[in-house]
């Protein structure tokens, strides 16, 4: 899949899933915290991909 579409479909996500969770743990939905929260959502689904490649380009211990 090209990396712009799955960049788009992650920030949807993000912003889907921070919105989610504001509203469950604190009531209300400030713009701001979803910003901050769907980039942070973002940003770990990245980081977690990477570690999932570099453990599977290293093979088995």
């Amino acid at each position: 899949m090209h990396p712009l579409i799955t960049f788009v479909i992650r920030a949807v996500l993000g912003l889907a899933f921070a919105a989610l969770i504001l509203r469950m743990f604190r009531g209300h939905i400030a713009p701001e915290a979803v910003v901050f929260l769907a980039a942070l959502l973002v940003g770990l689904a990245y980081v977690f991909e990477a570690v999932r490649r570099r453990s599977n380009r290293q093979g088995p211990p």
